[in-house]
């Protein structure tokens, strides 16, 4: 039995083109049914005798080519050569089920465990004239060493190392797949008719990794933003090989703000990269979901190199503690004490080692999170503990004004003088 199935491959005038080739280039008509056939027969009793003897599914012999205009069907497609599959997931582990992610600005498919990327493997996407279609998609059928037929030739080629197809096809959608290749230099380029080619042994890997019904995400993202296992956010930029995406540094800092680090790369910084679009990763800062006394901020700790960052109006409202900020001194005035502050795109942070002094805070990391708690009042405690044996006559008279500490006093005067003078920022 035959089937047709579009292989997605340019003509061989184009297998070479690579990305500066095809850069600035208009999105063309996305080809649909028939460009390129793959037939599939299915093998002897003696060569299923074979397969069984050895665990291996064999190859399957050339056919003679069919029509370029029919189309593939749902019946055909039952009909194919599938690897042995491995057994279906738990249903209860459905958080870990797997799923492709294919990124065509990166030019890259990644394979999903849940949210956790097991794997990484470069690709060589559809050209700008003839771009691979974004969208939702499954794979519907899995074959081992397909054939193909040239369209404009009829001719078939059967599976081998002048197959264009490599030895594996995976269908995601009417003509579309991921297929092997007998060119491994056009990975990372912009070079098919709108199939995912793959080096031919990551092809083969990610082949026994899925099964039919595996779920396939193909965007076209040129900004990708990642939180790594030690909490390290990390940001890439990529070409605009499709001229579907053009960036601006305001576009960057949403995607950076969703991970906490947006103040942290200087718009210089991200204009420069814009510029270079070189998909170079660039490493941020730590990341840390921020808790006081239990309750979580709304931002976040920040370790960059080396240095504990937070969020000083965060802090001063879960203690309660009123806060100033002296726009020429740099400095950071609450009603306990004065520290540096540093102004991160008009939010105000503090440095952990200073935490104490404004707010009477210390925190450390605990389970990926940065918790912080009320230092001890020891000066208090102490008194308490002598409470029962000052005497009565010893005791301040409360009709009378308390005196405070000069540094209190000073502090609320600053205070004060901020807010007439100088901004409060929130």
């Amino acid at each position: 039995m035959l089937k047709n199935i579009c292989a997605g491959l340019m003509s061989a005038a184009l297998l070479t083109g690579g990305l500066t080739t095809y850069a600035g280039a208009e999105p063309a008509h996305v080809p649909t049914l028939a460009d390129m056939s793959v037939q599939v027969k299915e093998p002897t009793v003696q060569e299923q005798r074979l397969a069984q003897e050895t665990g291996k599914a064999v190859a399957s012999a050339p056919m003679a080519p069919v029509a370029e205009s029919q189309p593939a069907s749902a019946t055909t497609a039952v009909a194919e050569v599938k690897k042995v599959e491995p057994a279906a997931a738990d249903p209860e582990k459905k958080s870990l089920e797997r799923k492709i992610s294919i990124n065509l600005a990166a030019r890259s498919l990644a394979l999903l465990e849940g949210t956790e990327k097991i794997r990484l493997y470069p690709i060589g996407p559809g050209t700008p004239y003839t771009p691979t279609p974004v969208g939702y998609y499954k794979i519907q059928s899995k074959d081992v060493n397909p054939s193909w037929t040239s369209p404009s030739t009829g001719k078939t080629i059967p599976s081998g190392p002048d197959c264009p197809l490599g030895y594996r096809w995976m269908q995601i959608q009417g003509n579309y797949g991921i297929h092997g290749t007998n060119n491994p230099d056009s990975i990372g380029h912009y070079v098919s008719n709108g199939c995912i080619r793959m080096h031919e042994k990551d092809v083969e890997a990610l082949f026994d990794l899925v099964k039919i019904g595996t779920p396939v995400e193909i965007t076209y993202n040129r900004v990708v933003v990642e939180k790594m296992a030690d909490n390290t956010v990390v940001y890439y930029i990529y070409p605009d090989g499709y001229g579907w995406q053009k960036l601006s540094v305001e576009d960057v800092n949403k995607w950076l703000a969703g991970y906490g680090v947006a103040n942290f790369v200087s718009n210089e910084d991200i204009e420069q990269k814009i510029n270079a679009s070189d998909g170079e990763p660039t490493y941020v800062a730590k990341v840390y979901p921020l808790y006081v006394n239990g309750e979580k901020m709304k931002n976040k700790a920040v370790e960059q190199n080396g240095v504990m960052y937070l969020p000083a109006i965060d802090l001063a409202d879960a203690v309660h503690v009123d806060l100033g900020w002296n726009d020429k001194t740099k400095k950071l005035i609450s009603t306990l004490g004065s520290a540096d502050g540093v102004d991160k795109k008009d939010v105000l942070y503090c440095k952990l080692a200073d935490a104490k002094t404004l707010f009477k805070l210390e925190g450390a990391v605990e389970k990926n999170n940065f918790v912080m708690k009320l230092v001890p009042d020891e000066k208090k405690a102490n008194v308490d503990n002598r409470a029962e044996t000052i005497d009565a006559a010893q005791k301040i008279d409360h009709k009378t004004e308390p005196v405070k500490d000069s540094k209190i006093v000073v502090a609320e005067q600053e205070i004060g003088q901020v807010k007439t003078n100088n901004k409060v920022k929130k």
